[in-house]
């Protein structure tokens, strides 16, 4: 490629940094005042596309109409954005910070709906913005002037936002909040006023962030998903609630994408690289090398040490009355096997899959205290894992390579992961999902690419849906078993120790980093277990089964049983799974639905379902 050429694509990739900024300035915005994980950051992007695109056929695509347009439309949806913050979020504040993280992946899925109904299914692609139309030559090339447009918004944004947050009252209110929220508000700041302020202000820079993307890109039901994960990529590998940070970190992965496109390969030591395959991924390559060699990002600090103990319920062995309980509903699922029809037994058996994920999860969540938002990728390599075998070795030998796969994966990326802590981990967890899937999705040779693998099935001994069925519990009840008492063996309770106290932990003799990965390993063996049921369930397997959702669908189970539940897992994929499907039969705005079943829960049942019904025993009993 030549030099010119190669120029113009960088101009091409600070236009796209420069999007990325005004979206990601907002989350760190946010996430620096309230420590909000706001995962509906990106529909609220999502939204304004759609509604800049109404206005500007209202108001008309001349200059004033176009533009103010895209203004009303910011405007209105920072507007939004501290409604929801407070008649919605402001309750979860002293919740844990995965907590928030759900309730805003429920308004994730109401939003989404929102817009399908009120704009349909089509993409919708904006008008060209007035006075930006033409092209300007650049080393003999044509170059876009919107994309010069672009360009300058990046940094008079960032200056606009430091001068904001450095020369005004405003700022420095925020700044003081995002350093002590307790001091801020002993002093006699109204917090209130100031979160929503924050939350108004961040919201219209993702906005903004829409409406000036819309000539580019359509207006698009994906774009809340595909968009969000790049945001917090910026936001966590430039350190969060760092706005300068954040603009290093998209001018970095903008100008690394740019390179990668452009190059498209080169030759190292007789091999030749296609640098255009790691487009997809790039953006978690670099968040993943910055936090392994600065695990605070870029401009981020390091937290402060807290030699205190986290004081938590002592969670005892289970007795007899769990047992027999226990004992009681598997008896129950076995003879359902033999009553129930082929539509019920699949959904069982899917229900059965998943509580097995997510309590691999709650042993990294709940008893280890790291949040994964990547557990898919051992989910869906134990699924390949098996569906690979498959070809040549009977089903029972790729059940056990399967875990064996899914554990070698977990142990590599855990080395790295388990040094880091909060959302840090939680994003490195989610850099090494979206590499696996990258891999997947581009070995077309290998796993099938986006077509994925299909004719995965069972013996014929097992084929009919009641025997499979059966077997599947069998297994997974066995293995749910096993989970449980490595929970409460000495592994176990030297975990919890280094949950609640790492540094009283580590005084008493017990090596914390050892502990965490090995209980990284053992969750992603389990998780890799469940992919591999899950694909002689299925009888095929595709790359979804890697990607964000499916490690949301595992944290939502998770949490809505209670993270510090023993059953939670069961009971949070038996309510989950079977919710989406009860309402997906009735209606095409099913998630809607179950967005408002997950804001319902979350904000009426902070400690889950199980953890809820427990505190109701107790003060029976009291």
């Amino acid at each position: 490629m030549t030099f010119s050429a190669l120029f113009i694509q960088l101009l091409n990739g600070l236009a796209g940094a420069s999007s990325l900024f005004l979206l990601a300035a907002g989350l760190s915005l946010i996430f620096g005042v309230t420590r909000i994980v706001n995962f509906a950051h990106g529909s609220f992007m999502m939204l304004v596309a759609y509604l800049a695109y109404s206005l500007i056929g209202r108001l008309g695509g001349s200059g004033v109409g176009y533009w103010g347009a895209v203004l009303l439309a910011a405007l209105g949806v920072g507007s939004l954005g501290a409604l929801v913050e407070a008649t919605l979020l402001r309750r979860l504040y002293r919740a844990p910070e995965l907590l928030q993280l759900i309730a805003t992946f429920g308004i994730v899925l109401i939003m989404g709906d929102a817009v399908l109904h009120i704009w349909g299914a089509e993409d919708l692609l904006g008008p060209r913005a007035p006075g930006l139309q033409g092209t300007v030559s650049i080393l003999g090339r044509a170059v876009p002037q919107y994309d010069l447009f672009l360009i300058a918004c990046g940094p008079l944004v960032w200056l606009s936002i430091v001068f904001l947050l450095r020369r005004t009252r405003w700022g420095l209110l925020v700044r003081a909040a995002s350093q002590d929220r307790v001091m801020t508000a002993a002093l006699g700041v109204d917090q209130a006023r100031l979160f929503s302020g924050v939350f108004f202000v961040g919201t219209m820079l993702a906005g903004l962030a829409g409406a000036l993307q819309l000539p580019r890109e359509p207006a698009n039901l994906n774009i809340d998903l595909a968009v969000i994960a790049d945001a917090f990529v910026v936001t966590v590998a430039g350190g969060l609630g760092s706005i300068s940070g954040a603009f290093i970190a998209a001018l970095i992965i903008g100008v690394v994408k740019a390179l990668c496109i452009g190059v498209g390969e080169i030759t190292l030591f007789g091999m030749t690289l296609a640098l255009s395959k790691l487009t997809l991924v790039v953006e978690f390559m670099v968040m993943a090398i910055v936090l392994i060699v600065r695990p605070w990002g870029l401009l981020g600090r390091p937290p402060p040490a807290s030699p205190g103990i986290e004081l938590r319920e002592l969670q005892q062995p289970p007795g007899r009355r769990f047992a027999f309980g226990v004992a009681a509903g598997l008896l129950l699922l076995v003879a359902t096997g033999f009553v129930a029809d082929e539509y019920t037994l699949v959904l069982l058996t899917e229900i059965a899959v998943f509580a097995l994920f997510a309590l691999s999860l709650q042993l990294l969540m709940g008893t280890g205290g790291m949040a994964s938002f990547g557990h898919a990728a051992f989910l869906g390599s134990g699924a390949y894992a098996a569906a690979l075998a498959s070809r040549v070795l009977p089903m029972g030998w790729a059940l056990l390579i399967a875990p064996l796969v899914a554990g070698a994966l977990a142990l590599f990326c855990g080395w790295f992961c388990v040094r880091l802590s909060g959302v840090y981990l939680a994003m490195l967890t989610l850099a090494f999902a979206q590499i696996v899937w990258s891999i997947v999705w581009q070995s077309d040779a290998v796993t099938g690419g986006s077509n994925g693998l299909v004719g995965i099935w069972p013996p014929a001994w097992l084929s009919s849906p009641q025997a499979y069925y059966l077997l599947c519990l069998a297994l997974v009840a066995a293995t749910i078993l096993l989970l449980w008492r490595v929970s409460f063996s000495t592994f176990g309770y030297a975990l919890r120790a280094a949950r609640d106290s790492p540094l009283r932990a580590a005084a008493c003799g017990i090596d914390v980093r050892r502990v965490r990965w090995v209980a990284f390993a053992l969750a992603g063996a389990f998780a890799g277990f469940a992919g591999a049921l899950y694909v002689y369930a299925k009888g095929s397997i595709a790359p979804e089964i890697l990607a964000i959702p499916r490690s949301i669908d595992g944290l939502v189970i998770v949490l809505l049983g209670g993270l510090q539940a023993l059953s939670g897992p069961l009971v949070g994929a038996a309510a989950f799974i079977g919710l989406q499907d009860t309402v997906a039969r009735h209606t095409e705005y099913w998630r809607a639905f179950v967005g408002a079943a997950i804001l319902a829960i979350t904000l009426a049942f902070p400690a889950g379902i199980v953890g809820t019904l427990k505190h109701w025993l107790r003060r029976e009993r009291t």
